[in-house]
């Protein structure tokens, strides 16, 4: 079946590699490369940041994080202790028995999962998508109906609001600051209301945040978020205390109150994935090779 993947990120890349291992002729459609996407900008910490967790998100989660256990030879892809802060009274998320060396103290929640490097690992997914067969246009898409083929995936990302005709996805706007690693060997997330602040380290540089605005859909980094961004990971890691800020950006979540994966007619929605795409992508993928049969 000729299928095309509408979307160059962790999603549709994912889906690609899928789709050719199951036999597919395979297309993928996006207007930029793997390192120009909004996933080269995450921060590559693998739990699902959502605020409805359900039995989808569960189970994607678990596919996920088992296909990058089993990638350990992949470049970008490395697995490190770390903690997360919850409410005092907040049972454990349902997608923790997914983690390994779980821990809990108080609202402290430990456990150990996989960093992904963005960058390095969608330059190396991508080459594997090629390995297989599947050819890479890089175009834009105005409209789904003008796509030629069978079977067309829409994992564009934000750009699934207008593709398909959906006002609930919202760019929801996150900015971090890249600093030089001094040799972190755990991450760290801290929740404080609707602040939340992140240490991710990946060897050679650390991803600090974050910012969660909902609505705002320019890049431009702020210099002032940037500077406070810094002060903050500087507190929660003193050991950031005399790293080289290595330079900021800002990417757009493709934010919606729950992921879209669902066939109409020849179109196979999966968008909506807000700052899980990386979490769930390998577990989307699966059932998208589902819903193409």
């Amino acid at each position: 079946m000729r299928v095309t993947v509408v979307g160059g990120g962790v999603a549709g890349l994912s889906c690609a590699y899928r789709l050719a291992e199951a036999g597919h002729r395979v297309t993928v459609r996006t207007a930029g490369r793997p390192e120009e996407s909004t996933s080269a900008v995450a921060g590559g910490l693998i739990y699902p940041p959502v605020a409805r967790v359900d039995e989808r998100v569960v189970r994607w989660t678990e596919v996920t994080v088992g296909v990058y256990r089993r990638s350990l030879a992949a470049p970008g892809i490395r697995f490190l202790p770390g903690s997360i802060t919850l409410g005092a009274d907040q049972p454990g998320p349902l997608w923790l028995p997914a983690m390994t060396d779980v821990t809990r103290d108080g609202d402290r929640l430990g456990f150990t999962t996989a960093l992904v490097d963005m960058p390095v690992y969608l330059a190396w997914l991508a080459e594997q998508v090629a390995a297989l067969g599947v050819r890479t246009e890089y175009a834009a898409v105005a409209s789904l109906a003008e796509v030629d083929a069978d079977v067309v995936v829409n994992a564009a990302g934000l750009g699934a609001a207008e593709l398909a005709g959906d006002d609930t996805l919202v760019p929801v706007r996150g900015q971090l600051v890249h600093l030089a690693d001094p040799g972190l060997t755990s991450w760290t997330v801290v929740v404080e209301g609707d602040e939340v602040t992140y240490v991710i380290p990946h060897g050679r540089h650390v991803i600090c945040g974050g910012t969660e605005e909902i609505g705002r859909g320019d890049l431009d980094p702020d210099p002032a978020v940037a500077a406070a961004i810094v002060r903050r990971c500087r507190a929660l890691e003193p050991r950031l205390a005399d790293a080289a800020v290595l330079g900021t950006r800002a990417g757009l979540r493709p934010g919606r109150p729950s992921v879209r994966l669902e066939r109409v007619g020849n179109v196979v929605h999966d968008y909506g994935h807000g700052g899980a795409g990386v979490t769930l992508a390998w577990g989307c993928a699966d059932d998208v090779v589902e819903l193409v049969g």
